[in-house]
């Protein structure tokens, strides 16, 4: 009797089994079968239909198509991937960056990058002119983009990375990835980063010199002194203000001759760009002058300058230069120097403006740096009851960069906000602040 029992389990354990096998085969995603069509743009559309739906039990099949004919396939597979966004997903995106054509391998770099800062690329005519647009734009303005603080990058992403940025066959999937590296904060790459920005394609040296500037690794610094003198104006430029946010004291009288005399005007602003991050004392009458310029740029770089000195002896010519000035962005760049210097009257005026639609980022860069003295940490905290759910949420992201553990009790009630945007950046500068701790 036992061993008919024992055998009625058992059976029942078999058909149950087949039973599961049975329904896991019927529940696969049939638009798999369709990735074995003869149609090219049948299996395109299957991939975007998969990738739309959600279906993540369908990554591994998708990563094993990457070996489709079809570029045009194997592009929608990276966007399919990069919107499932699965640890197994990732390993696939790093695979495509080592696809031999061009196009393709370009679209991985951007996936692999926006797989940890939420971008997904897209084909098709759209994505050529927004990335056209953007690559444009890169070269007129500063890209400040990049991951939040305590992110955790896997070592094969960043490793991916350099392979193509040294692989110039394809130039602009180099220059895309060097954007990546910077982006990604990937101290690893410095080295090949210095390397890449000695580059004689001008637009992959810039990038390589605009990420050294997001990782802020001051040892880069002296590496890239020399294209101070480069031929390249563009170059140059993107040159003087990384060697300033590296604060690259030995090369500040370089860039004062660089200021003073050189003939382009952009390439002089750069120049004094670099001063004022740089901050050295013996840069205050340089300062001092170019705080009566004609150009509100110069005035603006001025006052930042004065701002990292910090020597009180400014407050006199900040507090005149104020009272005629009529461009906000200089104003906000006076509120920075007046507070570094201890004139922290100004400081309400600087937290109301993080409000503006337009210069609320420029002056929430500003809080980031000034709180890094304690005094002025500690300072913010009251500002953080305020009743503007917009301060509250740009402190909590200044905090983010700058807060230490005396925040945390600060931060805590803001997790619980009664605005979902403000209770988030609450929790992502409380875990940024306990990853820094941590390391």
């Amino acid at each position: 009797m036992k061993r008919i029992t024992l055998f009625i389990i058992f059976s029942a354990f078999i058909v149950s089994l087949v039973g599961v096998a049975g329904f896991a085969q019927q529940t696969a995603n049939p638009l798999l079968d369709e990735l074995k069509s003869q149609d090219a743009n049948i299996r395109a559309r299957a991939v975007r239909d998969i990738g739309n739906s959600g279906d993540t039990s369908s990554v591994q099949a998708l990563t094993a198509a990457l070996n489709d004919p079809s570029p045009k396939v194997r592009k929608e597979i990276i966007v399919a991937l990069a919107k499932l966004h699965t640890n197994e997903s990732l390993d696939g995106l790093v695979s495509a960056t080592r696809d031999s054509d061009p196009d393709v391998r370009t679209m991985a770099v951007e996936a692999v990058v926006g797989w940890y800062t939420g971008n997904v690329p897209s084909t098709g005519f759209r994505g050529a002119v927004k990335k056209s647009y953007n690559g444009a734009l890169n070269w007129f303005q500063t890209d400040t983009t990049h991951i939040r603080p305590g992110m955790t990058v896997d070592p094969k992403t960043v490793a991916a990375l350099e392979a193509v940025m040294e692989d110039t066959r394809s130039i602009e999937a180099s220059r895309d990835a060097a954007r990546g590296l910077g982006i990604l904060l990937a101290r690893p790459a410095v080295p090949a980063l210095v390397k890449a920005s000695h580059s004689p394609d001008a637009g992959l040296a810039v990038n390589a010199l605009d990420a050294l500037s997001k990782i802020k690794d001051i040892s880069a610094g002296p590496e890239v002194t020399d294209l101070l003198d480069s031929p390249s104006k563009d170059v140059r430029r993107a040159a003087c203000i990384t060697i300033g946010v590296l604060r690259t004291k030995s090369a500040a009288p370089k860039l004062q001759e660089i200021y003073q005399t050189d003939t382009d005007g952009d390439t002089r602003k750069a120049a004094l760009d670099g001063l004022a991050f740089i901050g050295d004392p013996a840069s205050y009458p340089v300062f001092i002058k170019a705080l009566w310029s004609q150009d509100k740029d110069e005035r603006a770089y001025a006052a930042e300058g004065l701002a990292r000195i910090r020597d009180p002896k400014a407050g006199a010519n900040l507090e005149k230069r104020m009272k005629i000035e009529k461009d906000a962005g200089v104003k906000l760049a006076l509120l920075f120097a007046q507070v570094s210097i201890g004139e922290t009257e100004h400081l309400r005026d600087l937290v109301d403006a993080l409000t503006s639609r337009t210069r609320g980022d420029v002056a929430r860069s500003y809080l980031i740096e000034l709180t890094r003295q304690k005094s002025l940490l500690n300072a913010v905290y009251s500002y953080l009851n305020d009743s503007n759910a917009t301060i509250r949420r740009q402190l909590c992201v200044v905090l983010m960069y700058s807060g230490d553990a005396s925040s945390l009790p600060h931060l805590s009630p803001l997790t619980h906000d009664r605005n979902s945007d403000v209770a988030a950046a609450a929790l992502g500068a409380t875990q940024a602040i306990r990853s820094r701790a941590s390391a």
